[in-house]
């Protein structure tokens, strides 16, 4: 298989041949970077690529796999969030130029998790700002819905929904408060989960409303929505 036609597989079916070994965390890796870089710059789907971060991440999951350390489905999967969660030595912004240079010093919970699964963090994705739902505000460039450039990806997960539809990373981490997983998931495609409350723990995630938000996936499958949860 080509480089070039890694990203338009399902989560669950990367997962798979990198679980066999025939691709490589660190091919798969690279081949969303360079889609990213190629095609981003008409979605505005991220607001941070973690390049470096991310190769890093996949050579690690490349040799525990290859050493018989295969830590479950998400291992050297290719992923990128939401950016309203905290992520240890990442600039979190919450989709606004007031937190434009606010770098947590611990991760979010879900972020931990993706990290002891072995998930490679590819970049933190666009937002309206605060999570604002459906305010169109988004002071790091309006993201644009892949299917057409003139409409709306949905929000506040907006980046999470444009990029998954567009190829620029396996599976995504959106939030809902008020319909920020869902709508997204409709505008663009996809399949989201709402979880319920509870379900997922919101430690180290920038607030909406404590009471109603809840972490959840965006993702292009529900195969890749329950891997992902």
């Amino acid at each position: 298989m080509e480089k070039t036609e890694l990203p338009f597989l399902s989560a669950t079916e990367l997962s798979r041949l990198i679980k066999s070994r025939e691709v490589s965390p660190v091919e798969a890796t690279e081949a969303y970077l360079e889609r990213i870089e190629a095609v981003d710059g008409k979605l505005n789907s991220y607001i941070t690529v973690c390049r470096e971060e991310a190769l890093a991440e996949a050579r690690r999951a490349e040799e525990e796999i290859a050493s018989g350390g295969y830590r479950g489905p998400m291992h050297g999967v290719p992923v990128a969030v939401k950016d309203q969660f905290h992520t240890k030595g990442i600039r979190t912004t919450g989709g606004t130029t007031i937190l434009k240079d606010f770098v947590p010093s611990e991760d979010a919970t879900v972020m931990a998790n993706l990290k002891k699964s072995g998930a490679v963090l590819l970049g933190k994705l666009n937002m309206s700002e605060y999570a604002m739902g459906d305010a169109f505000q988004h002071p790091y460039g309006r993201p644009r819905n892949p299917w057409d450039l003139s409409r709306n990806p949905g929000t506040s997960s907006s980046g999470s929904g444009a990029a998954t539809a567009a190829f620029l990373c396996a599976t995504s981490l959106g939030e809902d408060t008020g319909g920020s997983i869902r709508g997204p998931a409709a505008f663009c495609g996809l399949v989201g989960i709402r979880p319920t409350w509870g379900r997922v723990s919101r430690y180290g995630v920038l607030g909406a409303s404590w009471s109603m938000d809840a972490v959840g996936p965006i993702s292009r499958t529900a195969a890749d929505c329950a891997m992902t949860l």
